[in-house]
């Protein structure tokens, strides 16, 4: 029988919210921080072939503790490959074996559009941002895209200010439109107060479920379009005790995720 413990944190939550979109012999593309923590619960519980890919280059990575970067040492003993850039981006993505990418941004927009360039004008904009790294690709060729974010005003909005990474563009048909891949684009948006979904006739992200301790009531007045509410909407699912012992006893025994709580992630 499968129990919830009560003591978990919201990014504990996020984290086996996006474990739970990994298939069993998925390859991933990850990061460090919820990435590498979702696809490691993954492969520790449900999806015990999952491989993981950093950006860096290595793949099938076994760490005995939270990368601190997609460079950092702990990654490369074990690990099947230890390869750059070129193979990362040419290889695998553009061989179309990439099955998961996650991504972030400074602001994701209703068609799951993530910016990483610039807040206000391009040419005046209010700040800055450092740009694609490697987003860019990954939202063009994965076949699913996982995005995690803040759910404000802020960090959520009805258009992004620029398309650093293209989600769903301006609706059906435009990544085709573009050349991309038919059948690639993103899944799901996370956030620290609900998980949304696309729907296949608008591609704008709807409500599919709730995370406790908030409503949907909060999570609609919480987005900055008219968010539309699921007709399954649920209460999203604690984490499970087998998700929270693989994060906390193997992955993350120093339960470096409470960094995210700092962050505005509660």
């Amino acid at each position: 029988m499968t129990t919830h413990p009560d003591d978990y944190i919201k990014p504990e939550l996020m984290a086996c919210c996006g474990a739970r979109e990994i298939g069993d012999g998925d390859i991933v593309i990850v990061g460090t921080g919820f990435p590498t923590m979702s696809a490691n619960i993954a492969k520790y519980t449900h999806a015990p072939g999952a491989t993981m890919l950093q950006e860096s280059g290595v793949f099938d990575a076994r760490p005995t503790r939270p990368a601190l970067s997609v460079g950092d040492p702990c990654l490369n003993p074990g690990a099947a490959m230890i390869g750059g850039l070129v193979e990362v981006m040419g290889m695998f993505l553009q061989g179309g074996w990439i099955d998961v990418g996650f991504l972030s941004g400074s602001q994701v927009d209703k068609f799951g559009n993530i910016n990483t360039t610039a807040i206000g004008d391009y040419h005046k904009p209010k700040s800055r941002l450092p740009g694609s790294g490697g987003a860019n690709p990954i939202g063009a060729l994965a076949k699913h895209v996982l995005i995690i974010a803040l759910h404000d005003t802020r960090s959520l909005a009805e258009r992004v200010d620029f398309i650093t990474t293209p989600g769903y563009l301006d609706g059906p048909g435009a990544r085709e439109r573009w050349g991309l891949p038919a059948g690639t684009g993103p899944k799901v948006i996370i956030t620290n107060k609900a998980v949304m979904r696309f729907d296949e006739a608008t591609r704008e992200a709807y409500l599919a479920s709730y995370h406790p301790d908030t409503s949907v009531d909060e999570v609609v007045k919480l987005t900055p379009w008219k968010l539309k509410v699921g007709d399954d909407v649920h209460e999203t699912e604690p984490p499970r005790a087998e998700e929270l012992k693989a994060l906390r006893e193997v992955l993350d025994p120093f339960r470096m995720i409470k960094i995210y709580e700092k962050r505005g992630y509660v």
